[in-house]
């Protein structure tokens, strides 16, 4: 009975019938405090940090052949042993720094105006604060990492992520713990901004650390449907970041691509696309001559605009 009217006044304050996501939702949260469903971003975040990145460390350290081709440094691997101490070192900071950061700042969180009650946000409504959410967060992260790429910052705080030039996903949040804080910022400027649903806040922390994961993966999977996202980096873009070492002035950006591209700190990256862009056009040119036919229609062609080699 208690149940039935929980669901009738809901649907009053609702004005209409309730979704069933939203009868869900109120059937699994109508006895829990909004301290707890805050606390389940911890929850969230440790099976993010320990489940999705194991596809890819296992091809990393199994070193499984099929997928060398992803690979965006096939001649550097990860052994296991290394793999297992980054991620325990990952869950140390995760349970001494991350854990409690989240604990604490849940009074900043109520108010702000975070909510956790019906009507629940529409698809709409999310795809658009997370769009501000991973805008703001991207704008940020940029300046600060380009911070943490100075002398100071770089010797001493900085180094501890760059321990691995070949990244892998465990190594996403491998870092000191004041970067750890520091880089931690910019992830809750845009919800306090633009504060919404306890859901829209969930898949932000959700979707964001994702993010950093796939980056960090080592590997450049077509099929990604992150590729469908315009401006947006990805691995291979963060990956040269790692493989240029600290020294690198060169692609910052965490997610996006569009503030290396306006203040000119993916020059070198660019360059170097260009160069192997190149040097496999011109591979493909010397192993043409090998192909008599194949070599007669290039010679022709070449003849006929003047511009071969």
């Amino acid at each position: 009975m208690m149940q039935f009217r929980i669901l009738e006044d809901a649907q009053a304050a609702v004005g209409r019938p309730l979704s069933p996501l939203e009868t869900i939702w109120l059937n699994h949260t109508s006895n829990v405090t909004d301290f707890q469903l805050y606390c389940y971003n911890i929850v969230f975040l440790f099976i993010v940090f320990t489940l999705i990145p194991l596809p890819s460390v296992m091809l990393d350290v199994l070193r499984v052949r099929a997928f060398d081709k992803y690979k965006l440094q096939p001649g550097v691997h990860t052994p296991g042993s290394i793999a297992f101490q980054c991620y325990k070192d990952v869950m140390l900071t995760f349970i001494v720094v991350v854990g409690p950061l989240q604990i604490s700042s849940y009074p900043v969180f109520k108010m702000l105006g975070f909510r956790s009650n019906l009507p629940l946000p529409s698809l709409g409504e999310i795809v658009l604060q997370l769009l501000v959410y991973f805008l703001i967060e991207d704008y940020g992260n940029y300046w600060l990492h380009r911070w943490l790429h100075s002398d100071w910052a770089y010797n001493n705080i900085h180094y501890v992520h760059h321990k691995f030039m070949a990244p892998m996903s465990f190594a996403a949040p491998y870092a000191h713990w004041s970067e750890v804080l520091i880089l931690g910022i910019p992830s809750f400027v845009g919800p306090a901004l633009v504060p919404g649903h306890m859901i829209t806040f969930w898949l932000w922390i959700i979707f964001r650390n994702m993010e950093a994961l796939e980056t960090h993966s080592g590997y450049d999977f077509p099929w990604s449907l992150t590729k469908l996202i315009p401006f947006y980096g990805g691995a291979e873009y963060h990956d040269y970041h790692h493989f240029i070492g600290g020294k690198s002035q060169s692609n910052f950006a965490s997610v996006f691509t569009y503030c290396d591209r306006i203040y000119g700190t993916d020059k070198g990256y660019r360059y170097q696309k260009e160069f192997l862009l190149k040097t496999r056009q011109a591979k493909q040119c010397v192993e043409s001559f090998s192909q008599p036919q194949l070599f007669t229609e290039i010679s022709q062609k070449s003849m006929e605009d003047k511009k071969f080699f």
